[in-house]
């Protein structure tokens, strides 16, 4: 990891506390870089109705779209959790990954042990859905 990575997975580290996880006690939390060097960061939060429950990565991005920065590149996206090994995203997280990142945006995979794998959007989703998908099939 480089130093600007470094500091997304620190923030990582000390948000991981703060996710709302009474139920599966799973604390996940995410940090996301743009290019112009802007971080937010999002933490699992659980509900009573297991369905309404949201991933950390789901509510870093969404937060980065609630402050408009989807102008601003996502240049790198954190994922850390108090787990073995480092954390993958489930399939709807890597799904919303993919309408925001590009094919070739870094994905970080972390433990709060420090381990980590790094890969691509188009590493961790091949063949993901787009609005270009939506688009070929209306005009049909």
């Amino acid at each position: 990891m480089n130093s600007e990575e470094r500091k997304l997975y620190d923030l990582a580290v000390k948000h991981l506390d703060t996710a709302y996880a009474p139920y599966s006690k799973f604390h996940v939390s995410a940090a996301l870089l743009t290019e112009s060097g802007k971080i937010t960061t999002g933490v699992n939060i659980e509900n009573a109705a297991y369905g309404s429950t949201i991933c950390a990565e789901r509510v870093a991005i969404f937060n980065y779209v609630n402050q408009g920065l989807t102008s601003d590149p996502i240049k790198c996206l954190l994922i850390t959790g108090n787990t073995s090994r480092p954390i993958s995203p489930c399939g709807s997280c890597r799904q919303v990954m993919a309408e925001f990142m590009q094919a070739g945006t870094k994905i970080i995979l972390t433990n709060a042990k420090g381990d980590y794998k790094e890969a691509t959007l188009a590493d961790i989703l091949p063949y993901y859905f787009t609005d270009g998908d939506l688009a070929d099939g209306r005009n049909k």
